[in-house]
């Protein structure tokens, strides 16, 4: 039993140093922007070609980088995914875990609309229970 215990947890830090070095790129189709991003998503590095600048006015170079932003967050994503697979339940959805959304129906994940009829012409923020008298 403790055998399988010291092996789990040998096995779940591999996973953890492996989770903590990935990395991921996205390159635009013309090859003048790469971004990598971390585990997390996090921006680790953004390569501009200089002639960039050129080619590209100030909101299509923005739009590309959040454009190749979003394309290496979900490999990153992908990646993170199937670091940590072996570690889980044969079931398990790994991108789903990462997301936080492995255990909520289709139902669950749907943002709830707000009641459009809601106005807060009676509310105060002033005063202590919210409601003007």
């Amino acid at each position: 039993m403790l055998a399988g215990y010291r092996r789990s947890r040998e096995q779940l830090g591999a996973v953890h140093r492996k989770l903590a070095t990935l990395r991921a790129s996205a390159t635009s189709e013309d090859g003048l922007v790469t971004v990598t991003v971390g585990p997390q998503g996090q921006l680790h590095e953004l390569v501009i070609v200089d002639s960039a600048y050129r080619k590209l006015r100030p909101h299509e170079l923005a739009a590309t980088i959040v454009a190749l932003s979003e394309a290496a967050t979900a490999a990153m994503s992908r990646a993170a995914g199937e670091a940590i697979a072996p570690v889980l339940p044969a079931d398990t959805d790994p991108e789903a875990l990462l997301r936080g959304t492995a255990d909520l129906t289709p139902a669950e994940l749907k943002p709830e609309r707000p009641d459009a009829e809601e106005t807060f012409e009676n509310v105060t923020w002033m005063q202590a229970g919210g409601r003007k008298r």
